[in-house]
């Protein structure tokens, strides 16, 4: 190699070598960070849903959830085939007469067909209001943020019209003895909505 190619080989590399200790020191800009959710995306994430909906009655007039506003609501979703729902309904029946004085309504929502239930409820003797659906009843149940998985299932819902919690599976009496101490608690202003959230999901 003559000596003018080396000389010029030499720069080269020396150059390149400069070139690359100098772009090692650029500050490499780091993309920015995510932006933290903004108070009302925050507040949004804690929001309780609320059950609110429309469905007909036995009769087939269309009830709104409002309608029990005021009340402790037990939301009771059954249907005609299942066994454990129809266990179910001489306590809940039990439980609107003795408690409806204090302020507890409870409502049936059947995911069922509108001739079975009426058939069904000729010999139930329901005294508690009976609404009917199907996709939309299992759209109110989802309503909660609990995925509908079967039946019986159970939400309960304060005075305010607030949801608190929910019980999957068949409720006995030492459960719905359980739900009306922790609402009457609350209605007494003796705990606060997390504390009967944490009492109900005990159940």
């Amino acid at each position: 190699m003559s000596r003018v190619m080396l000389i010029f080989a030499t720069a080269l590399v020396a150059l390149m070598a400069g070139a690359l200790f100098y772009a090692a020191r650029i500050p490499v800009s780091k993309p920015p960070a995510p932006a933290a959710a903004s108070a009302t995306a925050a507040a949004a994430l804690e929001v309780t849903p609320y059950p609110e909906f429309t469905l007909p009655d036995i009769a087939g007039v269309d009830r709104d959830f409002s309608e029990w506003q005021g009340k402790h609501r037990l939301i009771n979703f059954w249907a005609t085939w299942c066994a454990p729902c129809r266990r179910e309904i001489p306590l809940l029946k039990t439980l609107q007469d003795r408690h409806a004085n204090d302020g507890f309504q409870v409502l049936g929502i059947a995911v069922d067909y509108a001739e079975e239930v009426s058939a069904y409820a000729e010999t139930a003797e329901f005294n508690y209001p009976v609404l009917i659906g199907q996709e939309d009843a299992m759209a109110v149940a989802e309503s909660s943020g609990i995925e509908f998985i079967g039946m019986p299932f159970t939400m309960f819902v304060a005075a305010d019209g607030e949801y608190l919690s929910a019980y999957i599976g068949e409720l006995h009496q030492e459960h719905l003895d359980s739900v009306v101490d922790v609402m009457t608690r609350l209605e007494r202003g003796e705990i606060d909505k997390d504390g009967a959230r944490a009492a109900l999901d005990e159940l």
